[in-house]
Order: C-alpha cells, then structure tokens, then sequence
C-alpha cells in the first residue's frame, strides 16, 4: 500500500485522539471543580436549580435547595461551582453595581418632558438648525378617505389584473 491510501486513516485516528484527549481534559477540569466545592457555597446543577451545599459524601451532595428543604444529588450532577456574589445575585436578585448613588423615581414623571421645557429648548434652538420632521398623524387626511378606503381602493380592491 501506498502512503496516499493510509493518509485518509491516519488523519481519523489523529483527529479521534485529539477530540478524546479535549473531552478528557473538560471530564478533569469538571472533576476537579465538583473536589473543590465547600459547604456554604452555591452550585447550579446540570438540570438549572441552584442550590446551597449543606455536606459533601464521596459521591453524593446534601443540597439546600430552599431554606429548610434539602435534597441528595450526585456529585455529577453539579453543573457549575458558582462565587458567592455571583450565586447571590442570580437567586436573591444582589447585584453590587446598583448600590451606587442612582435612585430610579416610582413614576415616569421625571422622565417625560413638560410643555415649559420643550418650548424654553423651541426658544434657545439657533436658526441655523434643521427642521424637525412632523411625525404626527394628520386628522384631515383620516377624514379625506371614505370609511373602508385606503389609498383610494375598497377593501379587497388591488391592482392586479
């Protein structure tokens, strides 16, 4: 045989023993993270729930899944080991960033604009300033057309001969 006719079959090993050896080190890197976990801290299983760990076994975890309620998963089953403050702002809606000074009004009044201020912003506009397109619907228009008419057709009533 030549080595053209090998050459199809060697890539395929070579690319089977590089897909087993990633699959292998993702099975580690799980492995590892699901050795590292600590009572206290919160995980999300491969199913969604996140939970608290109450105690870890040799191939099972005591779950805290809502206070007083508890559940055994298997260790496999824990999809991710999560920080505190990312585990406390996905289940108790935390998040660190809004303590900040920004207060958020109960009403949209703050945030509409007032007549005296859209006509004090009409009075400082400079000439040079472009128009402002008038998006407003016209009521003359919707009068112009007869009650079932649009465009000058009746309902139904096309172009297409």
């Amino acid at each position: 045989m030549s080595i053209v006719t090998l050459l199809p079959f060697i890539v395929l090993i070579g690319a089977m023993f590089l897909m087993t050896r990633s699959a292998k080190k993702k099975q580690q890197a799980a492995a590892q993270m699901r050795n590292e976990m600590q009572p206290g801290t919160g995980v999300r299983t491969i199913g969604g729930m996140y939970a608290t760990v109450k105690e870890i076994g040799d191939e099972t975890v005591l779950l805290e899944v809502a206070p007083g309620v508890h559940a055994v998963y298997a260790k496999n089953a824990i999809g991710a080991v999560l920080e505190d403050s990312e585990y406390n702002r996905i289940v108790h809606g935390d998040d660190p960033e809004s303590d900040t000074d920004a207060v958020v009004p109960d009403d949209a009044s703050s945030l509409t604009e007032t007549a005296e201020a859209t006509e004090k912003d009409a009075e400082t506009e400079s000439e040079d300033a472009a128009p402002k397109a008038d998006l407003t619907k016209k009521a003359d228009a919707a009068e112009a057309a007869p009650e079932g008419q649009k465009d000058g057709k009746a309902d139904g009533e096309t172009d297409a001969k």
